[in-house]
């Protein structure tokens, strides 16, 4: 058995990441909106000792209704409901930094921690396009950089309210009539660019201290804001190569920023299709891309790249004017891995859109359950990966291929656990610390007198 296993997070998305799988004769339309679907899901994942679960999330309508299922439940309200249905697997929320208070959001998360007992987690974001702005009464979305900058402080804030309890404030002694000690609460009094936060948080500190904090965006105020406070970071990338580099990069800004590196789990998402042979796989995978509307695609690409309407042709190149990362507002990483992968294999419109509808950009591969777990290990050993992001193409049968013929093979090479062991938080999971309180005053030993 090796020293350092695999951390796997079981990425769920209603019925699967490819945007044709709702189309699938298995397939349920609304599943989205089911809790039982997503009971069924969690119970799957955490039969496969994934360490977490996660759920995406943003302040708006992310499709029109005709191309796949639209909307979904709020991500924290779902995972309270997990948490009583589940015993180990972690839980992990986006919530965007843009469009929340400190206060409000750092209660929830607190809370969730507490209801799960120490498996909450936070997938920051900082919400681009200017759909989420104008359901918040903004004209624009706000810049790149000062939705970082947002951000920052807010995490600031967050940690703060967190700690504004120390772990030791409730007394609980009723034979002296006191409940609490008033002295080991700490009120953030922040005054701040984006926020004024005067009180205490209204809840004890959690389980964890804070949640697992997690981030995505891989622009290079993503990668700085991520080096500063991410614990993981699931991310995008479509070859061993790209991800070594960005792996590598991650880690030395961590210990730039002080941070020990090994306290920064990184989890590229991989989008595996799996068959009893590489044929099956493969023609499962050509079924999926058979059932893309690729009106839809042209659309959704015309949007992420900033193009006017009409501007792409199906069976032609991406344009070669395309404006460079430095302008966009948006999605910059997304945009920029979008944009090599076309480049790279000289995709056709109608090829991109194929290549991007299992996974939005993320590595998607088909074939045998020992060929999925070669991948992995190949990924995890040389450098690119501390983990992965499981992101099935279809929910739930691809995640219950990937639990019975991926993991049990993961386990034989001693990539990873046979079964949970004594409970654990999400954070010792992860193999990470649990936060001492700011606001704490260290014990010191007190002098010994002969």
């Amino acid at each position: 058995m090796t020293a350092r296993q695999l951390h796997l997070n079981a990425f769920l998305m209603n019925t699967g990441h490819h945007e044709a799988s709702w189309r699938l004769p298995e397939s349920d339309p609304f599943a989205h909106v089911s809790l039982d679907h997503f009971v069924h899901l969690a119970r799957i994942a955490e039969r496969g000792t994934f360490d977490s679960l996660f759920l995406a999330d943003g302040p708006q309508l992310w499709s029109n209704l005709a191309q796949r299922p639209a909307g979904a439940l709020e991500p924290l309200t779902l995972l309270t409901a997990l948490a009583t249905a589940t015993e180990h697997i972690g839980l992990i929320a986006t919530a965007s930094t843009s469009y929340n208070s400190p206060y409000n959001l750092a209660r929830k998360f607190a809370s969730l921690d507490i209801i799960s007992g120490g498996r909450a987690g936070w997938n920051i974001v900082t919400t681009a396009g200017k759909e989420a702005a104008r359901n918040f009464g903004l004209e624009h979305e706000p810049a790149h950089a000062d939705r970082y900058a947002r951000a920052a402080e807010f995490l600031d804030v967050a940690l703060k309210l967190w700690d504004s309890w120390e772990d030791d404030a409730i007394v609980g002694d009723k034979a002296a009539g006191v409940w609490g000690d008033d002295t080991k609460v700490h009120p953030p009094r922040h005054q701040g660019t984006y926020f004024s936060v005067e009180g205490a948080l209204n809840v004890p500190r959690a389980p964890q201290g804070y949640p697992l904090l997690v981030q995505a965006g891989s622009s290079e105020d993503g990668k700085e804001f991520a080096s500063r406070y991410a614990e993981a970071v699931f991310t995008a990338q479509q070859t061993i190569e790209d991800a070594r580099a960005f792996y590598a990069d991650l880690k030395a800004r961590t210990v730039a920023a002080g941070r020990d590196p090994d306290h920064i789990k990184v989890l590229p998402g991989i989008v595996p299709v799996i068959g009893a042979t590489e044929t099956e796989a493969l023609a499962r995978e050509q079924e999926l891309e058979d059932h893309i509307v690729h009106r839809h695609g042209v659309a959704n690409l015309e949007r992420l790249l900033q193009l006017p309407e009409g501007v792409l042709e199906l069976d032609r190149q991406l344009p070669s004017d395309l404006p460079p990362e430095s302008a966009v507002e948006g999605a910059k990483s997304r945009y920029t891995l979008v944009v090599e992968l076309a480049r790279r294999d000289r995709l056709t419109v109608r090829q991109l859109i194929g290549r991007l509808g299992g996974g939005r950009g993320h590595l998607t591969f088909a074939g045998t359950p020992e060929q999925v777990a070669d991948a992995i290990e190949t990924w995890f050993t040389q450098g690119a990966a501390d983990g992965f992001n499981i992101m099935p193409a279809v929910l739930p049968s691809g995640l219950d291929a990937f639990v019975d013929h991926v993991v049990p093979i993961l386990r034989t090479r001693g990539l990873l656990r046979r079964e949970y062991g004594p409970r654990q938080t999400l954070r010792e999971r992860y193999g990470l610390p649990r936060p001492a309180n700011q606001y704490a005053q260290p014990v010191h030993a007190q002098p010994v007198h002969a």
